[in-house]
């Protein structure tokens, strides 16, 4: 059941919007991860306000964002790895 968001009090409506943050922040950070500092960047924001955002009643988006941010944070080391040892050669 879904209320009107100006009835919520301030906290909640701020842990609701932390736990958007962190899923729109783990998808970008999927597609940014060939940007190894970008993606990275954004991953680490996408699991802090996952973390922030698990005290709402959208607990299940923040976890979402979060898995979303370890996939991207994993992406973005993976290839800047790959990018070391190519241009290393």
């Amino acid at each position: 059941m879904h209320s009107d968001p100006s009835s919520l009090d301030p906290e909640e409506r701020m842990n609701k919007l932390y736990a958007l943050l962190s899923a729109a922040l783990g998808i970008l950070s999927l597609f940014a991860s060939i940007l190894p500092g970008c993606g990275g960047t954004m991953a680490i924001g996408g699991i802090i306000f996952g973390i922030l955002g698990r005290r709402s009643e959208n607990r299940k988006t923040a976890i979402l964002g979060i898995a979303l941010s370890i996939i991207g944070l994993l992406t973005a080391v993976i290839y800047s790895i790959f990018i070391q040892v190519a241009t290393s050669k």
